[in-house]
């Protein structure tokens, strides 16, 4: 189907955001693409005045508004420094997707965040997780720097992607009244730069080698989250909004099949 719409994908140089570009400029829309290298806009989405320029260089630019957004950049538990892990999946996915939402509007268009299975886990810690959702970073910071690297990582990574779905959920209604489409997308473990360089780290090696274990159905691959998402942007997702979808080959399911 040749679409012609205009969507913006943050973190859209590798990984999911690369395969979810392919597959959209594929079915003809026009996609700007938001991230450090390789990019349409180059921007540092871990701060504030990063978040600025891509909103207003998008803003300048598509002044009549854009048809969807989807928040796809993040980063790992291995990442240095940990603080950077919740500026960049949480704090930058909500800053852009609020400083969006005008131009969204104005399309009546869709908005996508990219959160995690791990959104579910278990053993987060509860005061970090409120920090996040209450929007204090200093004090999500303050928490991160006093942890060791692993449970660290495990907070900043997990937490990160808990707040943002939690944070489309409360948010949702008001943006639909607004004719916008929020929804979250909650993937498993799949074969990406960012996940191999995980496998990689020495602290964190074992435990990605035995989420990846414990899947039902095996990694998963880039181009099936990008599917998922493509359905999400499209009209025939037109009364989806609010919904936190899990694309991770049954491991929530298996791993809590009483929460949903």
């Amino acid at each position: 189907h040749i679409m012609n719409r205009t969507i913006v994908v943050s973190g859209g140089a590798s990984g999911i955001g690369a395969a979810l570009t392919k597959k959209l400029r594929d079915c003809g829309d026009q996609v700007i693409v938001i991230d450090l290298a390789d990019a349409d806009i180059i921007s540092d989405l871990s701060t504030s005045q990063g978040c600025d320029v891509a909103i207003e260089m998008i803003s300048t630019r598509f002044p009549d508004g854009i048809d969807g957004f989807v928040a796809c950049a993040g980063v790992g538990a291995h990442v240095e420094p940990k603080s950077k892990i919740d500026r960049i999946n949480y704090f930058g996915a909500i800053r852009t997707i609020q400083g969006l939402r005008e131009l969204v509007a104005a399309k009546q268009g869709a908005i996508v965040a990219v959160s995690s299975n791990s959104a579910h886990i278990d053993g987060l810690d509860e005061t970090y997780l409120a920090a996040l959702v209450a929007g204090d970073e200093a004090s999500a910071k303050r928490f991160i720097d006093a942890q060791d690297p692993f449970t660290a990582g495990f907070n900043a990574y997990c937490g990160s992607k808990r707040a943002l779905a939690l944070w489309v959920r409360r948010v949702a209604p008001m943006y639909a009244r607004d004719g916008i489409r929020l929804n979250a997308i909650a993937p498993g473990m799949v074969d990406t730069p960012l996940n191999r360089q995980a496998i990689d780290d020495p602290i964190f090696r074992e435990s990605m080698l035995q989420n990846a274990d414990s899947i039902p159905m095996g990694q998963g691959q880039p181009e099936m989250i990008a599917d998922a998402i493509v359905f999400m942007l499209s009209k025939e997702a037109r009364f989806m909004a609010g919904s936190v979808l899990f694309v991770d080959g049954a491991q929530d399911a298996e791993s809590c099949p009483d929460r949903f």
